[in-house]
């Protein structure tokens, strides 16, 4: 008898966490071997890079279904449910397909972990359930995201038909370094010989990184601004229209349901990665028009409300900080915009800070349920060090915070020289934003 939903969460949950990196892929291959390999039954677009890879992913993911191609997506974290991270032809597995699916690789894992130094982690044991749940299903196309990194991390079993590098910065620096260039010698991992690479534009050390194991393997590169990238992007009523430069041909008039010149670079990128895909070939432009219409990328600058608005963006690092802020400054006239922010204590916490200031009127710090959360009261502290103690509330629980911003972004009180209406921004971590996301009533997706 099958175990129930609870319970598989549990017992994932059970594992080595995700933020603990073993730097090996005995294990996965251990189990993937056990498993018949599924990994191989179908050619993978595999996704890395410090930011916008869940984004990207989905909208390969929308391109590929648009050719009519069953797809199977592997993205990481997730917002509200472990569901989230294994979708098939665009959606979550339900919860018994999910437990299906652990049922099918627990035995298994049983044996690697009885064989191995280190028992199977979390992340390896959700990797191997994607694949044998694509394998199973079957699917015509695999998109999958890294977790962490690269080289080492669990995906990296599989042999990429495309490879796509989105921007790289300095992220999980305990784990990747602190110098983007080791970030970029490890993320460049995911490039196998003879594989298509889809290149984001990069910082010169960063692009010598790449270009070096590129010509290495014998890869064929397809740089942004070069072989592709966005022609022209206009703001638009409930996202943006972008006109796109592809491998094979030009896209205009394209629109697309989500905010910032950084989504607008995602689409140029899952846009190369499907062409390079179906070998380069230019894609029907209704076709492409079609599947960005319909695309979402929830909690990256998601509005979940309305008067005032509510915005909830998954950003937990400077590099995603800044394009959020940008993005919101250049799609919204918030006055005031009024931040809820709770992020992790392993982060670049000052400089998050630092960047947000010039932006929020105010900044209600606040804490998610994880551990691994930075108290309130502590970040507190460094915004009062960054924002002065006048333009900062501390409140502890995230429903209490966003109904303080709410009311705050609401008022005129102390903003008598606003110029348009307020706005509320919930950022600062992923899991922050799913839980809010959860109080808003959102479904996983």
């Amino acid at each position: 008898m099958n175990p129930t939903f609870a319970e598989v969460e549990r017992a994932l949950l059970g594992r080595w966490p995700e933020t603990k990196l073993e730097p090996s892929l005995d294990r996965i291959a251990a189990l993937c071997r056990l498993l018949g390999d599924p990994q191989n039954a179908y050619p993978v677009v595999h996704l890395t890079g410090t930011n916008g890879k869940t984004s990207t992913a989905r909208m390969i993911d929308a391109l590929l279904r648009a050719l009519e191609l069953r797809t199977g997506r592997f993205t990481s974290p997730h917002l509200q449910s472990m569901t989230e991270r294994i979708c098939l032809d665009g959606q979550p597995l339900s919860e018994d397909d999910f437990v299906d699916a652990f049922a099918d690789v627990a035995a298994y894992a049983q044996i690697v972990d009885d064989s191995q130094p280190h028992p199977l982690s979390f992340f390896e044991t959700m990797v191997a359930m994607a694949f044998a749940a694509f394998a199973d299903a079957p699917v015509d196309a695999a998109v999958v995201e890294v977790g962490m990194g690269g080289s080492w991390d669990a995906t990296n079993v599989v042999d990429g038909k495309v490879a796509v590098v989105t921007p790289i910065a300095v992220d999980h620096a305990e784990y990747l370094g602190d110098r983007a260039e080791a970030i970029a010698a490890e993320k460049a991992g995911i490039i196998k010989p003879g594989a298509h690479l889809v290149l984001a534009e990069q910082e010169p050390d960063v692009l010598d990184v790449i270009m070096h194991r590129a010509v290495n393997v014998g890869a064929t590169v397809l740089r942004e601004g070069i072989d592709f990238g966005v022609s022209e992007r206009l703001t638009a009523l409930g996202g943006q229209q972008v006109d796109l430069q592809g491998v094979a041909g030009r896209y205009d008039e394209i629109f697309l349901p989500l905010h910032g010149g950084h989504q607008a670079r995602n689409a140029a990128y899952a846009l190369a990665a499907v062409e390079a895909f179906t070998g380069s070939h230019k894609l029907d432009a209704n076709l492409v028009r079609e599947a960005f219409a319909d695309v979402s990328s929830p909690g990256r600058l998601e509005v979940v409300r309305r008067s005032p608005t509510v915005l909830l963006d998954a950003a937990h690092n400077p590099h995603g900080i800044q394009a959020a802020l940008e993005s919101v400054q250049d799609a919204f006239s918030f006055s005031p915009l009024i931040g809820v922010v709770g992020i992790m204590a392993d982060k670049d916490v000052d400089e998050i800070v630092r960047l947000l200031e010039p932006v929020l009127a105010e900044i209600i710090c606040t804490q998610n349920s994880t551990p691994r959360s930075m108290p309130a009261a502590e970040l507190g502290e460094i915004a009062e060090d960054v924002f002065g103690a006048e333009r900062v509330t501390v409140v502890r629980r995230l429903d209490d915070a966003i109904e303080r911003a709410i009311a705050l972004a609401d008022s005129s009180e102390g903003y008598e020289e606003a110029i348009g209406s307020g706005g509320v921004l919930v950022t600062g971590s992923v899991i922050t934003v799913g839980e809010a996301r959860m109080l808003f009533g959102g479904e996983p997706t």
